[in-house]
């Protein structure tokens, strides 16, 4: 018999651009200190940690942990790409229900350097040789950064497929900034038109212009999770609980189906909102607000189709009703997402459940999606692995 994992506390600091931030192990630590906080409780209540992080150093968990405690309990160093810190919170969701520990810590942060993502490690195979493989087949333009080009990619094809334009890819852009001008810790506050979006610098003619991608950041964000029975013993809030997670990779539909949509993780969320759906009995429809991965506006906008918010080919028409935001079917990333908050690879999906973790206990302030009750987190890396999540207001 399994339990549902409380979500007990959450801290996050704002996101800030390379070279104007703290140091990877203060940011870690400022987060953890302000979940813990929010929870009410102590770091020594804590019985597990895991740490998630991309570009940093074996043990970097610790260095940051050892800054807010030092109490000998097992910290688990975590790395899946842009889905890291999801990775971090499926491991330590797993912990509570399975009764391996009663009181778990989620961290996740990352000190990103200034300009398009690259590998650190070029005396070996990259994860991403396969991708890049596929990739140069299928669009070529090899002088383009690697992650535009898979992204952009998946645009490309959407729109090859099912008439996308460009403007509908603007008209993302601009309501991730009208939402983030509600939220003090996005890193972009103002809010910018279709037409401004449009009229930025193209990084890829007729695909994509420079408003349409995430910017690198640095910054960090954590969640204490603990068991039903932790928090009625510590008076804690159980207001949030996680119902149903899941994590896929990717299988061969990911290079057999030579779509660039598919190669960028279409099936794994697919897969994985199947799964919450099928353990939950919770579908699309049900869900009142929505942190997915929008680390580049294509990539919201294929997901839109992936997690069944509409169907397959309806993207357009699901933006133009407007069911992508307040007062329409769900309001998608209330945060302003990855495009207005920032991304940091690390802090990513605890950033998404800090968010939804507000929104569920009515605690979002400007930006409160009215009477929401379930909440949906879709966080993506590729190479590959999808945590899709499902919480409830209890």
């Amino acid at each position: 018999m399994t339990k549902h994992a409380i979500v007990a506390g959450v801290g996050m600091i704002k996101f800030t651009k390379p070279g104007a931030s703290d140091t990877y192990d203060k940011m870690g630590a400022a987060a953890i200190r302000n979940a813990l906080t929010d929870a009410g409780i102590t770091y020594s209540d804590v019985q597990q940690a895991y740490a998630g992080y991309v570009y940093g150093d074996s043990t970097s968990g610790q260095k940051a942990l050892y800054n807010v405690g030092m109490t000998g309990i097992p910290i688990v160093n975590v790395n899946n790409n842009c889905s890291t810190g999801s990775t971090a919170l499926y491991l330590a969701r797993q912990a509570i229900e399975h009764g391996v520990a009663e009181c778990v810590l989620a961290v996740g942060f990352e000190q990103m350097r200034a300009g398009a993502l690259g590998s650190h490690w070029l005396d070996r195979p990259t994860p991403f040789d396969d991708f890049d493989t596929e990739t140069d087949a299928l669009v070529g333009n090899a002088q383009i950064p690697v992650a535009l080009r898979y992204f952009g990619g998946a645009g490309k094809s959407h729109m090859e497929k099912f008439g996308t334009t460009l403007s509908d890819f603007a008209r993302i852009r601009a309501k991730a900034s009208r939402h983030a001008v509600r939220n003090p810790l996005a890193l972009f506050n103002k809010e910018i038109s279709e037409e401004e979006v449009l009229a930025a610098p193209m990084l890829w003619d007729g695909v994509m212009t420079r408003l349409m991608a995430c910017p690198p950041t640095c910054g960090g964000a954590a969640a204490i999770l603990c068991s039903e029975k932790f928090a009625l013993k510590h008076g804690l809030s159980a207001k949030v609980k996680i119902t149903a997670q899941s994590m896929t990779t990717d299988t061969p539909s990911t290079f057999e189906a030579h779509d660039m949509m598919q190669l960028v993780g279409y099936d794994m969320a697919k897969s994985a909102r199947d799964a919450v759906s099928e353990t939950s009995g919770i579908g699309p429809d049900d869900i009142d607000v929505i942190e997915l991965h929008d680390c580049f506006t294509h990539n919201e906008l294929i997901t839109y189709e992936a997690l069944g918010l509409c169907p397959e080919g309806n993207a357009q028409q699901f933006i133009a009703d407007g069911n992508n935001t307040y007062g329409g079917n769900i309001v998608t990333n209330p945060s302003g997402g990855l495009l207005s908050k920032g991304h940091p690879l690390g802090a990513t999906g605890l950033a998404q459940c800090y968010e939804l973790t507000h929104q569920l206990r009515g605690t979002a302030e400007a930006r409160q999606v009215d009477d929401a009750r379930i909440a949906l987190q879709h966080n993506l890396g590729i190479g590959g692995a999808c945590v899709v999540t499902l919480y409830q207001a209890t």
